[in-house]
């Protein structure tokens, strides 16, 4: 039982350390941006040692993946996708939803659009992770707009997911230079309003 125990909290150490490193990298990125972090600049931020952050990640790579897929998965499950219902309100909805998570897990958004924007000889996997996130982002999407026009040709489908999710970041983008000012939720309330709009007048959803 005593071996038991220890092993429980060796692995619940680890969980705590790993997320400490985590919480400090995101501190670090979110000032320095991905070239700016450094391992030593983790260390003293979480107060572990460099060999506690090698231990749980390779290298800086593997921890801004890590920071990316964490925040990915945070911003994911805070969203609920709204029941079946009136098209115009679902949408709303969900926007609303999407706005309100990404206020709470920014971090795969503001680290991927950076990376997204490089082109480096040599891709970063964090690079990789970010755009796995934002393909099952925007299937999830898909999804929603095939089940609200309730038979959209696919190039409908695919054109309005991928204005909107456009749009969106341009959105996120707006609230990271203004800060508060910016009020993310309307703004994208005012959003999921103008692609019901869009979708309508490409015909695949009643007028009125």
């Amino acid at each position: 039982m005593t071996g038991r125990r220890a092993t429980r909290r060796t692995r619940a150490d680890g969980e705590e350390s790993r997320r400490r490193i985590l919480d400090a990298a995101v501190a670090v990125a979110g000032d320095r941006g991905y070239d700016g972090t450094s391992i030593a600049l983790v260390s003293a931020e979480c107060g572990l040692p460099a060999s506690s952050i090698y231990w749980h990640f390779k290298d800086k790579d593997e921890l801004i993946a890590a920071v990316i897929e964490r925040s990915f998965a945070t911003w994911l499950s805070a969203i609920d996708f709204p029941e079946p219902g009136a098209p115009r309100e679902r949408v709303i909805e969900l926007a609303r939803a999407v706005a309100k998570a990404l206020l709470g897990a920014p971090e795969f958004l503001r680290l991927g659009l950076m990376l997204a924007l490089e082109r480096r000889p040599r891709e970063p996997s964090a690079r990789m992770v970010f755009l796995r996130s934002r393909d099952t982002a925007h299937r999830r999407f898909a999804e929603l707009v095939r089940e609200v026009t309730g038979g959209a040709d696919e190039n409908t489908v695919q054109l309005l997911t991928t204005y909107a999710i456009a749009a969106a970041d341009g959105l996120f983008i707006a609230r990271e230079i203004g800060g508060d000012s910016v009020d993310l939720i309307q703004l994208f309330e005012l959003h999921a309003t103008a692609v019901f709009g869009l979708a309508r007048q490409l015909g695949v959803l009643p007028g009125g």
